[in-house]
Order: structure tokens, then sequence, then C-alpha cells
């Protein structure tokens, strides 16, 4: 069934007439772009909640601020009047920024900082606007929308964005990826797919370079067998055999630049999307610009910004967010050290020697959750270690009391490494801090992960925390000193504040 035959049958008649449930779009055979269905039915849906957001915004705005049925007028209109052009203005800006762009819905912060430009952008051009033509509109009024207006928007992105990454767990809302390229790096990308099933990109047959009669038949990718459908040249017979909708292509090297271009022709008929994987890992979108150079689209890796305002701006969040926490948990604090020193003997606090930005040193204070002395026990129960790389890691430590359990399970026994923060010795965010065995035993890659301040929280810290393997650390950790920004500290801590609530990978 094609996706125009899809639209004249009832369940296209359903899309056009309003929004059926998403797990509708994918039960249609593989022969058609299913992508392109589901894809437009949660735009649609953005359309209508975006447009839900915005009204309930300015209308609560005018109501709080001016009372019902008072009909204020400004500049010879109503402010009735005035929230409509206002919400008419919003979505605007909102479509004119791609917010609901199919290229940033659903992954990443590109989502949420084109809602929050849009938004800014927005006020800032009702600001002129008023300065140059003397239009007064009342600040409170403004004051209401804003805020309301933007968290409302950001809450909403939030809320859909779960909603499909549970679906796509269940293997509904993703998009069908034929990968083009050699055994290894088709292994390689499946299984990072695999690893970030909330992306929603699955790969269901691969072409590998250079295959010919006889050769195998599937590739196995963490038990699962994914068929190989033919070579560099069976592309599009291959996309027609596994109703693919995304054609993935590593193999650049093997196709030349002549190769890429009659593969990019041999696609225009098709609503196929074609992606080339430049071989760049763990390197974010704002470091990569495309530069075409002599008929040559050149992808541009920026370097990584350590210092300037950037490491300022860090510096300062830092600062003022770690006062606000501590004064917002001092009962917390109270509460635990007393614990802490009522249950079990020794000091309240533990400080232990970890290794911080640039290898200096520092002593990371937390609350003490072992007995006493516990540091002198590690040699006899290292053949226990449950932990992977230079980590030493027990779920069922026996020098953990029964209180530090309990610190341990919510991370409060991390609360006073606020003060370090404030010291200037580790970040809010950032990699996990060392220890001094740790960084003896790192080879020059793991050493990168000392650019930056380690942190009290980290993409470790909402990834898995104790249950990650030490490689998976360390490719966090790296990924965050190279592409750190002060957008994706923000949803880190979000993540956190989350992870922290349901004690989960923390012992």
């Amino acid at each position: 069934m094609t996706a125009s035959r899809y639209l004249e049958s009832g369940a296209g008649q359903q899309i056009e007439a309003g929004f059926p449930p998403l797990q509708l779009l994918n039960q249609n055979p593989p022969q058609h772009n299913s992508r392109s269905l589901w894809q437009r039915c949660y735009v649609n849906r953005l359309v209508v909640l975006d447009a839900a957001v915005v009204s309930l915004a300015v209308g609560a705005a005018q109501i709080v601020r001016f009372g019902m049925g008072s009909e204020v007028v400004t500049a010879g209109l109503s402010y009735t009047a005035t929230s409509v052009l206002l919400a008419g203005l919003w979505m605007a800006l909102l479509a004119i920024h791609r917010t609901r762009s199919t290229r940033v819905i659903g992954a990443g912060a590109e989502e949420y900082r084109r809602i929050g430009i849009a938004t800014f952008q927005l006020f800032g051009l009702i600001a002129i606007i008023s300065l140059l033509f003397r239009v007064e509109i009342a600040r409170g009024y403004l004051a209401i929308a804003f805020p309301v207006g933007l968290l409302g928007l950001l809450a909403g992105r939030w809320v859909m964005r779960k909603v499909v990454t549970r679906m796509r767990a269940r293997g509904d809302c993703t998009t069908s990826v034929l990968v083009v390229g050699s055994r290894q790096s088709v292994l390689t990308m499946t299984r990072n797919f695999e690893r970030e099933a909330g992306s929603g990109y699955r790969v269901v047959g691969v072409c590998l370079p250079g295959r010919g009669f006889g050769d195998e038949e599937h590739v196995v990718v963490d038990g699962r067998e994914i068929p190989v459908l033919g070579n560099e040249y069976s592309v599009v017979d291959a996309l027609q055999r596994s109703g693919a909708d995304t054609v993935v292509v590593t193999a650049t090297e093997q196709l030349g630049h002549d190769g890429i271009r009659s593969l990019v022709w041999e696609l225009e008929p098709y609503d196929i999307d074609l992606v080339v994987a430049p071989g760049v890992v763990d390197v974010a979108g704002p470091r990569l610009v495309m530069r075409p150079v002599a008929g040559f689209p050149l992808i541009h890796v920026e370097k990584p910004r350590y210092h300037g305002a950037k490491r300022f701006g860090k510096t300062a969040f830092d600062a003022c967010f770690s006062l606000a926490a501590l004064m917002f948990v001092s009962p917390v604090l109270l509460v635990a050290a007393i614990a802490v020193k009522a249950t079990s003997k020794g000091p309240i606090l533990y400080k232990s020697e970890r290794i911080g930005l640039n290898g200096r040193s520092f002593q990371m204070l937390k609350f003490r959750t072992m007995v006493d002395g516990a540091d002198k026990q590690v040699a006899a129960l290292f053949g226990q270690n449950e932990g992977s790389g230079v980590l030493f890691k027990m779920k069922h430590d026996p020098r953990v009391t029964a209180v530090g359990r309990f610190l341990r399970k919510y991370s409060l026994d991390e609360l006073p490494q606020f003060v370090n923060v404030l010291r200037r010795e580790m970040s809010v965010v950032g990699p996990r801090p060392p220890l001094r065995r740790e960084v003896e035993a790192y080879d020059g890659t793991v050493r990168r992960r000392m650019l930056v301040k380690p942190g009290l929280t980290g993409l470790w810290q909402v990834s898995g925390r104790s249950d990650l393997s030490w490689d998976e650390t360390v490719r966090l950790d790296l990924s965050y000193v190279e592409n750190w920004s002060m957008v994706a500290d923000m949803l880190i801590i979000g993540k956190t504040l989350r992870a922290v609530a349901v004690g989960r990978g923390a012992y």
C-alpha cells in the first residue's frame, strides 16, 4: 500500500479529519514510507499543542492583569485583539524557526533551543515596536504571558517526547534504516542505534560494498540477524525489499564522489532520506559546520571551547546554583549529619582525594556512608570487585552502614559536594570525579576527561550511574568534555533530579 493509497483508506481519512493513535501509523506493509505518516501526525499534534499553550498563556495574562470582561484599549486595539495578534505572531515565529522540523523533534536540545530563540525574539520585537511607535503595552501582561507561554511550550514538547520514546521502545514510530558500508561500520552503527533506542532509528538491512554472489546472507548484532541485501550498486532494490525509509552511507571511500552523486540521483524519485555518516563520533551539532569548498561539501569540526566566555558563564552558574541548593537542602543536610553521627562511630564527613581540572588533586566531601577506616579494607575485598575497568564497585558492600545505604540510594551523601563547587574544585555538571589510582591507569585518551572540572552530576549520573560499564562511563565523559554547553547542563540537571528520585543505579 503506497502512502497516497493509505490516505485514501479509512486510516488516511482519520488522519485528515483528526489525529489517530500513533501506533496505527506503523501497522502498514513495509514497502511504503511509513515514517512520513507518523511524522506528519506528530507534527500536526505539535501544532495543536503549541496553539493551545500560546492561547492559554496570552488569555491567562489578559485575565490576571485586567480581569474578566474588561476591554482595555491600547493603540486603538482592545487587549482581546492584542492577545489574538500576539498569539498569531508567536505561532508564526515558532514556524519560522522550524521548531517542529522533523530533523529536530524528539531528540537532543535543539528543539528546546529553537523554542527559546523564537520566544525571546518575539518579545524583543514587541519591545522594539513599543519603543519606535510609542505603543504602551502593560508590562504585567507581558510578564505573565512570556514565562507561562515559554514554560508551557517546553513542558508540552517534553511530554510529547516522552510519549514517543515509550512508543519507540515498543517498536512504533521508528525510522527504518538501510546502512551502506563496511561490515565493521555496519556493526558499530547498528549497536549505537540499538543503544539509543529513543532516537527511533532501527537498521532493517545492510548493503556491503564489494559483496559478491555466495557471500554471507546476514550480519549478527547483539543477537539480532540483519539481512545483507546486496552491494553498493543494489541500494534501490534493497530499499524495496526491506521497506526502509532512510539510507545511511558510511562507505564513502568505496563509493567515491561519483558513486554518492549517482546514489542521490537514484533516490530522487522516492521519498527516501539519504544520510552520509562522516565518521566523526561523539561530536555535537554546534561543532559541525558544513562549508562547500570547490564543489565538495566539507564538514568542519570546530575545536571544543574550554576557556573564555563559556568558562566564565559556567563558573558563575555553578556559584549561584550551589548557593541556592545549599540553602534549599540545609534541613536535609542537618538531618543526614545527625543520622550519620548517631548510628556509627567516626566523622560525619568523609574526605576523599580526587583528581580535578588539569590533574590537580582536591579533597571531595561526602557524608560518611561506610564504617570508619573502610579504605583499609579495599585490598581484602578486591577479589569481590563487581566494577569494570579501573572502578571498584560492590552492590552489597559489607562496609556500608544502614544509614549510608539510604543516603547512597538517593545520592544524599553527595550533597556536601556543593561546597567543593563553591571552592571552584568541582562543577555542578561534569565528568565523574576520579580517584588517583584510577587516573594512574588512564591512557592518553581518557585523560581528556580532566580538561574540565569534575561534576557533582553528569551524563554518567543520568545514564545508569553504577550500572554502567567502564567503557560506557568513559565514552559518556569524553562526549561531555567534547560538547559541553549550558543548555546541555540544564538538561542533565533536570534528568539528575529524576534519576535521584527513583534511586536508579546507585549502590
